[in-house]
């Protein structure tokens, strides 16, 4: 139980419903900043403006999965009110007040290193990561549906990553019947890649191998998907860009070619947000609670 625990959650879509709901249910005082536009009420949970919120006793800040943007607004999908996270809010709270994001970026970790709090990246969390896959498998899939005309099955995709989502989806596909290759540049990458009875290539030969692919799936974070590999590949291709923005295919240049190419992050919270929501709420419960029961040890 989180009973006499402050929290401020800030902002955030449909995700964040499941985080209040659970964080309620488990006693906790909650401040809700950037919902004065949402019509349900939660028994402990009150919407406030942000000049009006107490943070000098708060526990922990809740932000959005994408965190702040670069100039410290945050994302509020049911309120008009522009909500900064700053400096000077950071140091009216406590020295263990803890903020919890998705992900963080440049403006997010000065700020919380400026005034030595915690700041803690639930996307970075193993766990968190390989529940998310698959959603973002699911939207993956229906995203592949929609802007293709042939089935899946039988169709030439390529995967560009072996991480915890690509390896997710590279072997979702390949169960759909489609014959899947995977790029990777790590030796223990490629030889899981055989292991799953898929593809392997190297990275360095991604503008041959895409001269034959259906859809191209992209889930790393770096300028990978480039003009020149583009230009390799055949005008019907897909391309579905699963990184973190700005992704990493050079859109530009897709469109110039007439290849369709979509930047989909964030996939779990648009299909499928309440189950997105109640992955993130608990892991944050259990975190919560760990840091609770720490500060309450003699």
């Amino acid at each position: 139980m989180l009973t006499g625990m402050q929290i401020t959650v800030i902002g955030g879509d449909a995700r964040q419903l499941e985080i209040i709901r659970r964080l309620t249910e488990l006693d906790a005082k909650i401040s809700l900043i950037g919902f004065e536009q949402l019509d349900h009420a939660f028994t402990g949970a009150v919407k406030e403006k942000l000049d009006e919120v107490d943070f000098s006793v708060m526990d922990a800040i809740i932000l959005p999965v994408p965190g702040t943007n670069g100039e410290g607004k945050v994302e509020t999908i049911f309120s008009n009110e522009n909500v900064l996270l700053t400096e000077d809010i950071l140091m009216k709270t406590p020295a263990h007040c803890t903020v919890y994001s998705g992900i963080s970026n440049p403006y997010l970790d000065g700020i919380t290193t400026k005034t030595n709090r915690r700041l803690v990246q639930l996307f970075e969390r193993d766990d968190v990561a390989i529940y998310n896959s698959i959603p973002t498998v699911e939207g993956t899939m229906m995203m592949a549906i929609q802007h293709t005309d042939f089935t899946i099955h039988g169709s030439k995709v390529a995967v560009l990553g072996l991480g915890r989502v690509g390896m997710s989806v590279a072997r979702a596909f390949a169960h759909l019947g489609a014959k899947v290759k995977v790029g990777a540049r790590k030796s223990e990458h490629i030889a899981r890649i055989t292991e799953m009875g898929l593809t392997p290539f190297h990275l360095n030969d991604l503008p041959k191998e895409v001269s034959d692919v259906d859809i191209c799936i992209n889930t790393i974070p770096y300028p990978i998907v480039t003009a020149n590999v583009i230009s390799k590949m055949p005008s019907q291709t897909l391309i579905i860009d699963l990184a973190s923005k700005p992704g990493g295919t050079d859109f530009r240049y897709a469109e110039k070619r007439g290849i369709k190419a979509l930047l989909a992050p964030g996939l779990p919270g648009i299909v499928a947000p309440k189950t997105a929501g109640q992955i993130l709420a608990g892991v944050l419960a259990q975190l919560l609670e760990e840091d609770f029961l720490k500060r309450k040890e003699p």
